[in-house]
């Protein structure tokens, strides 16, 4: 497939962001397939200890991978700034550089995980009846972790340059072959939750492989041997602008961990009931996330293109769509939460009751506080596109900090619901800081030039 540029430096920015953010949403949905179809068939193949065990898996899974999801999205602001200023040899040599960069991070990152792994586990008070699930599930997506680099590393420069068409693309065929995998290693073969993490890991090679082709063919990121030779000026900002993004994620995965570590010890039916309503949340967030990327890359080019008036407007058309998509999903959530998570269980009528009956909960409270998250994922991206990654990171605190007290004092207060409910807590602090360091930038920005 041919990638595209996308100028968003002109043109109206309600119809550049939504057209933008369209095929990440999609992209999204595909991607979101993922965990839903893990969750799905091992449910309803292999019972509600395997459905346990993959499940609460997710947050280790994300403190990980998050790593370099959060430097690949760090580096492709500097892509979009330069896309934007048309300065192309700097844009290359940008390319070149977070390349070299997320090859030595990838090596760290898989030894980390595999070392770390079953320490973790026992610090997150895994049941003994899912623990050995849980650790073979980890082991072999944590392998995979050289193909989510370069699928987000790949995938970022394309969307930097307005391509927001082939990522889609590699993440359609990516869910496509993860269903058909996950149906044939689970379903046919027996493999269980190992043949979900396989079929995960294969999914995510494809994914990687198509982004790759395309950014190959792409003019613009043509990058030359001189731009694989290490430049310490050039990856110090680009490490200046993904280790707060990756931080940001760890200190938001380290609070969700902490989560998870209190929902364990509620048993093991409460344990199956909210971490599979947390796959569900995944599919709530894509509209949020997708936007707020778009509206990144938007306020990237336009930072570069020196239009500050334009990013204002693309903000606040954001927001509002934004906003928008929270109410109306987060009314079908509340409605419609337990048919849903129905979909996922398969087991004694009595065991199910009790993990419809917490996930239920879980995802009424979240569709309450949906519209403040999309805020967050729009003023946070906008924040990374105007090249602070600072108050992002200071907002992963923010998350951090609520999320642990809420954990912690809530549930002696009102039992189960104070775990609900921490999670819209740190939702609040962190947007409510984005919307703040957001205005301040701006300001900066208005005031001095380009920062």
């Amino acid at each position: 497939m041919q990638a595209r540029t996308r100028d968003m430096t002109q043109g109206s920015p309600l119809k550049l962001i939504l057209f933008f953010a369209l095929p990440i949403i999609a992209g999204n949905l595909f991607q979101q397939l993922y965990s839903l179809v893990d969750t799905l068939v091992v449910g309803r193949v292999e019972g509600v200890a395997a459905l346990a065990a993959v499940s609460s898996a997710g947050w280790l899974d994300w403190m990980v991978l998050s790593l370099a999801i959060g430097l690949a999205q760090g580096f492709a602001i500097e892509i979009a700034q330069r896309f934007g200023a048309g300065d192309e040899p700097s844009l290359r040599r940008a390319a070149g550089q977070s390349m070299l960069l997320a090859a030595g991070i990838t090596v760290v990152l898989m030894i980390l995980s595999q070392i770390s792994l079953r320490p973790l586990l026992g610090l997150l008070n895994t049941p003994q009846d899912t623990i050995d699930l849980t650790e073979l599930y980890l082991r072999i997506i944590f392998a995979g972790i050289p193909l989510v680099m370069g699928f987000n590393l790949f995938g970022g420069f394309l969307r930097s340059v307005g391509d927001s068409r082939t990522p889609l693309t590699a993440m359609t065929s990516a869910a496509l072959c993860n269903i058909a995998l996950d149906i044939v290693f689970v379903a046919f073969f027996g493999w269980g939750v190992a043949g979900v993490a396989a079929a995960t890991v294969i999914s995510q090679g494809v994914s990687c492989l198509i982004c790759l082709r395309a950014v190959a063919r792409l003019p613009v990121m043509r990058v030359e041997k001189d731009d694989l030779k290490a430049d310490p000026p050039v990856m110090a900002r680009l490490l200046k602008l993904g280790l707060p993004v990756a931080f940001q994620n760890l200190i938001i995965s380290v609070g969700g961990l902490v989560l998870q570590a209190v929902i364990n010890g509620f048993g093991f039916l409460f344990m199956a009931g909210v971490n599979a309503a947390t796959r569900m949340t995944g599919l709530l967030e894509l509209a949020g996330t997708s936007i707020g990327s778009a509206m990144g890359t938007f306020a990237g080019q336009n930072l570069g293109a020196g239009k500050t008036d334009r990013i204002r407007q693309g903000l606040r058309v954001s927001a509002q769509i934004a906003f928008a998509i929270a109410v109306i999903m987060g009314v079908c959530v509340t409605v419609f939460s337990r048919p849903l998570l129905s979909l996922f269980v398969e087991d004694d009528p009595a065991v199910v009751e009790q993990v419809l009956l917490y996930g239920s909960r879980y995802l009424m409270v979240a569709g309450i506080g949906l519209p403040m998250l999309y805020l967050l994922f729009v003023y946070r991206s906008t924040l990374q596109g105007l090249g602070d990654t600072m108050i992002p990171m200071a907002s992963g605190f923010m998350e951090l900090v609520m999320r642990i007290a809420c954990v912690v004092l809530l549930p002696m207060l009102i039992g189960e619901w104070g775990v609900y409910i921490a999670e819209i807590m740190a939702w609040i602090g962190a947007a409510l800081l984005l919307i703040w360091g957001y205005y301040r930038r701006m300001k900066r920005i208005e005031r001095f030039g380009r920062i």
